[in-house]
This record gives structure tokens, sequence and C-alpha cells, in this order.
């Protein structure tokens, strides 16, 4: 029998170049949301290079794209994640030029041994993680049916820290926009006449302030007012306040979200005015976790030379919210972290800008695909393996309201 395993390690290592002079590239020219135009076409052209059909743009995303490489025998799907947008005013800050150029490598290196064993390799390049204009584009992969063929997904992120991780949990999150229309009046002469939109706001944002009271730490709810009027003397006819409402789980934010509703809809009556409550991007899932899929990764990961720090309980919360989330509802998947930086740095920072495009990170993306790619193979070998995986990830995507926050 082939030696999988070697073939992989070899086709990382052989053309690591290609796709760590993509990151720097990428690196040199940040997109954000909806606008990665030169990131999507670069990975999606080097991979149609390679024999991958593309489809672009993908999911209603201008710039999202699918890559697909069919062999000519029958066997699992896996489908690699990648991110490429990048903060506004700041650039990557997060490392999805890294993240992207692991993914496209792991599925290169996948599909350099795939005709022989059999299934199917794909990449999903996913705009606008951060957020923004189209944004969390995986909410749109997951909508439209990208994952109904899928076994199961695979990625990892650029860390901040010295240590490696395993995927956590992190909140849901619904991003909203709420608006109120009222009536405009000069606000000394006639201000009878005028219906004032933002004392609506500020009712919605002291109701939420005494809301919190009742919440449990499943939650978290922050927001901005970010249209209060024009001048101080004319009655606002018109206000706009953005707020994330988050939770552990899907459940707890419906809820929550019905809650903010009722909110607004009586400040609306309370001021006379017309209120509206609205996501102005796709609703994030939290991260259902899938243990052992995360050992597999383990495994061939400590078979690289490199380990991973554990958290005192893996099923924690992390602060933030990530729409990998809507990958984990829909399949096994793992979000693990890789270190690129020999020191602990801030997220979205300048410090994070720079290691992103050091040469611990581009190590970090040979090792990566490396890691990724093994850990397909183990479960494309491994027919029960894979099984068990997805009665894993089932039972966790069942209770994961059950789990513990710390």
């Amino acid at each position: 029998m082939a030696d999988y395993r070697e073939s992989i390690i070899k086709y990382a290592d052989d053309n690591a170049k290609a796709y760590q002079d993509i990151a720097l590239a990428i690196h040199d020219k940040p997109e954000v949301s909806n606008y990665e135009f030169f990131a999507s076409e670069t990975l999606s052209n080097q991979l149609k290079s390679i024999g991958f059909e593309i489809e672009l743009p993908a999911a209603g995303h201008r710039t999202g794209f699918a890559a697909r490489y069919k062999s000519g025998k029958p066997g699992p799907t896996v489908v690699f994640l990648a991110e490429y947008d990048a903060l506004a005013g700041l650039g990557h800050g997060c490392g999805h030029n890294v993240f992207g150029a692991i993914s496209s490598l792991a599925a290169a290196s996948f599909k350099s041994i795939i005709d022989d064993l059999g299934g199917e390799v794909r990449v999903y390049g996913t705009p606008g993680e951060e957020g923004g204009e189209e944004g969390s584009a995986k909410a749109s992969f997951a909508d439209k049916g990208y994952l109904d063929d899928v076994d199961f997904a695979l990625c990892t992120h650029p860390g901040t820290k010295t240590h490696n991780g395993l995927s956590t949990r992190n909140y849901a999150c619904a991003p909203v926009d709420i608006e109120f229309h009222g009536r405009s009046a000069h606000a000394a002469g006639c201000p009878q006449d005028g219906l004032n939109a933002l004392d609506a706001q500020i009712l919605v944002y002291n109701a939420i302030s005494v809301l919190r009271q009742q919440l449990t730490d499943r939650i978290r709810i922050h927001g901005i007012i970010v249209d209060g009027g024009l001048a101080p003397n004319v009655i606002p006819d018109y206000t706009k306040s953005k707020y994330y409402l988050r939770a552990a789980d899907r459940e707890t934010l419906d809820d929550l979200y019905a809650k903010v509703e009722n909110i607004v809809k009586g400040s609306a009556l309370s001021t006379g005015t017309e209120g509206s409550m609205h996501l102005y991007q796709n609703l994030v899932e939290n991260m259902v976790l899938t243990p052992k899929l995360d050992a597999v990764y383990e495994k061939n990961l400590n078979s690289l030379g490199l380990t991973v720090e554990h958290l005192p309980n893996p099923y924690k919360v992390m602060p933030g919210s990530s729409d990998v989330g809507n990958i984990s509802k829909k399949v096994p998947t793992i979000q693990t972290i890789l270190s690129i930086t020999d020191k602990e740095i801030p997220g979205h920072s300048i410090e994070m800008v720079e290691a992103s495009a050091s040469p611990k990170a581009l190590e970090t993306i040979v090792v990566g695909a490396k890691a990724l790619a093994l850990t397909a193979l183990d479960l494309f070998e491994d027919p029960a393996l894979l099984e068990e995986i997805k009665e894993d990830h089932k039972y966790n995507l069942e209770h994961s309201k059950e789990f513990p926050l710390q």
C-alpha cells in the first residue's frame, strides 16, 4: 500500500513556497468583507492550476469560492475552510492571510493522494469572518446546501499565544440594527410637534441595561448609537444603533432576540415613533465541538513535533463569535489554533499584523496544512472512526445547552 502520510508531507514541503508567497501577497493587499477580490482570485486560481474545479462567486457572495476535486472512486467528502478577510483600518490583524494559505495547501496536499484513496476534497473560500458588508459568509454556505454532501470540515486559525490549542466553544451572535423614525421639530420653538427618535434609542439603551439584571452568564449584549441626530436644536426624526446580541447557544439567543425586540416595540410605543430591529449581516451560530475529531488532529500535530495546551474545561465558552459555528451545526468541524508568535500578543493589533507575515507564520502554514491533511487521511482510511466522529458530533449538537460555561 502506498504511504499516503509520507506523500502528503512531501507534497506540502515541496509546494510550500507557492502558498507562503500567496499568504504574503494577501497580507500586502488587505481587503475587508465583500471586497476580497485579490485574495479570493489568488487562492482559487492557485487551486484551479492544480486541477480543482472553481465556482466563483459562491453561496451568494461575490468574493466567495468553492473549489472541488473528485477522485474516480467513492469515498467521503472533506472541506477545508479558508478565510482571507482583513480588519478595516488595520490589515491582517487576525492572520487570515495565513488561514487561507493553510487550508489551501492542506487541500492541495490531500488531493495529491485522493485519486488512489477515493472520495472528494473541497476548499470553501468564505469571506467576511470579521463581519462587515455581506459578512459571515459561512452562514450562507451552510444555509444554501454547500454542506449537505460533506462528511466533515477542517481548519486552523493563527494564534496570538505562544502555545497551540484545540477547538473551543464561542458565542452565537445576532448583529442587529435598531432604527427609529419620528418627526423633526424645532427643539425650542415647537417641541410639542416633534416625535423624538433619539428618546426612543435612549430608552432602548437603558432598557437593555436593566434587562441585564435578569440575564444569565450565557449572554452578552453590547452596542453603540451610530446616528443620534444632527443638531441639538432639532428634534431627531431618525436614529440608529448597532448591537451584538450574543449567547452560548442558539436557543438562548433566540429568546434574547425576542426580549430585545419587545424593548424596541415598547420604546416606539412610548415615544410615538416607528421602530424596527433586523439583522444587518448573517446570524452567527455557536460552535459545536466534536472532541473525537480534535483528538485525531492532536495526534497528527504531535507526530509533526508540536503539542497543544489543554483548557481545564474544554467546554468553556471563549469570548467572541465566529461563523465557523454555522458550519459546525451541519457537520463535524474543527477550528484549532496554531501559534504564529514567540511572545503573547493582543489579537486585532498591529503586533498581530506583523506576526502574520513573520517567518514563524510561514512555517505554520506548512505544519498546519500537514496536520489538517493527515487528519483527513485518518478519517478517509477508517470508516468506523468517521462514524464515531459523526456520532460524537450529533451528541454535542443535541446537548450543547447543557454544558457548563466555566
